[in-house]
């Protein structure tokens, strides 16, 4: 469907096309009437589907028939809502690019920083306000946001809000809202605890989804190292060399990890660097541009610190550390592979996480190549052991052996075995 078809504003129409843009994604295709109709809605969606144009469109639409040519007070009409910074960051971006030939004003809040700039913005007033849940909570309290004029509150990332504990947060700041809203729900997966917030504030809320729930993309390749915990390093370096890798985006658990794997990475001449929430605000955005620019080979990441990391051309990806949820993995791999672009995304699976893959597997549905060209593939306890881990059956070869009939102990066992009746 091409963007000309939907009912929009020769202004948002020309900032559109300024873009590039011209066929709406599928995510775009079904959300945008639904919305520029004024209902409720729960998106679900791959994430670099073009999730954030789809609401940030119509609500533009909306906003510039309210503020006209700007003559009108300026006063918040839409809060979205984001779980990080970065995203937060991201998610403005969007708005002021596509509203670049109207009047609306677009503004981001977000805790680890001054809150007086903030403040001050506020005062002078905002159409569209991005906000991480905790310092919009600090700014409402201090009364420097006002709600009164609001129609759409959007929930961006809304399974991740869930996993970060915002959950409270969120409730909170719903409950502040006028009950004549608009709301609308944005994630890349879809579990029963986002679906449960839906039903409880949202009203007859459309449902649409492009992908299966926990899916990953067609033109993702993924594969799979099995190998022990303490070579994962040597692998990195093996396959990073080996396959030439550049401009990789790699996941850790931790944030220590993510400092461990860096401090290995330059050690051995990579332009590596690490992006978590112990880093300030600054330094995140000047790794990012760096990233972007190409200027780092190896960006390690914690799974927080990612969900803001918006690269359109990202080849990509490795799974360093397994997810012990499985949905994140479907984010982790979704920063590759976007806008048709295609993408590779490697898993290095420790013994100790074949639990989690196993969940993985289960969600995706898909059972991942694994990789037998490997230097470091699991050490087997029992050389005679069937190497594939998704076989849950136990060699008992071994242990099956028949006592040497000379022996006193074996006999007597036998002897008892007989006597006794069988359960089965």
């Amino acid at each position: 469907m091409n963007f000309t078809e939907f009912p929009l504003n020769n202004n948002i129409a020309e900032a559109i096309t300024d873009l590039g843009y011209t066929t709406a994604t599928p995510i775009q295709e079904k959300a945008i009437p639904v919305l520029i109709d004024g209902k409720d809605l729960v998106g679900c969606a791959q994430t670099g589907t073009g999730k954030t144009a789809a609401f940030a469109i119509p609500i533009i639409n909306h906003i510039h028939r309210i503020v006209g040519s700007g003559k009108k007070r300026k006063q918040i009409r839409t809060i979205v809502l984001s779980p990080t910074r970065e995203l937060a960051i991201q998610i403005a971006e969007n708005f002021e690019a596509l509203s670049k030939y109207t009047q609306i004003k677009t503004y981001v809040i977000y805790g680890g920083v001054n809150m007086q700039p903030q403040i001050n913005a506020l005062k002078e007033g905002v159409d569209v306000l991005v906000a991480t849940p905790g310092r919009f909570l600090d700014l409402y309290k201090q009364n420097f946001i006002k709600t009164d004029a609001m129609h759409q509150l959007v929930i961006d990332e809304a399974d991740l809000m869930l996993d970060m504990g915002f959950i409270n947060d969120v409730r909170k700041i719903i409950k502040l809202t006028p009950p004549n809203r608009q709301t609308l729900m944005f994630s890349a997966t879809m579990p029963m605890g986002v679906r449960e917030l839906a039903d409880e504030f949202l009203s007859n809320a459309v449902y649409v989804s492009v992908d299966r729930d926990s899916s990953a993309g067609d033109n993702i390749t993924q594969k799979t190292y099995l190998v022990e915990k303490e070579d994962k390093k040597k692998l990195l370096k093996h396959v990073l060399e080996t396959q030439h890798l550049k401009n990789v985006l790699l996941f850790t658990r931790t944030k220590q990890g993510a400092d461990n794997v860096v401090d290995f990475l330059q050690k051995e001449g990579y332009k590596a660097n690490a992006i978590h929430g112990d880093k300030s605000q600054a330094a995140r955005l000047q790794i990012l541009e760096d990233f972007k620019n190409k200027q780092i080979d190896v960006l390690v990441a914690t799974d927080v610190a990612s969900r803001g990391i918006d690269i359109q051309q990202l080849p990509f990806v490795i799974n360093y550390d397994i997810p012990n949820i499985p949905e994140i993995y479907v984010h982790r791999i979704g920063r590759t592979g976007r806008a048709g672009e295609e993408g590779l995304a490697l898993s290095f699976v420790g013994r100790d996480e074949k639990n989690y893959w196993h969940d993985i597997e289960k969600l995706i549905r898909l059972q991942v190549k694994v990789v037998k060209d490997n230097p470091f593939p699991w050490r087997e306890a029992n050389p005679n052991a069937k190497k594939d881990f998704r076989n849950k059956k136990t060699n008992t070869a071994n242990t099956n052996k028949k006592k040497p009939a000379n022996s006193s102990k074996s006999r007597k066992s036998d002897a008892s075995k007989k006597n006794k009746k069988r359960w089965y």
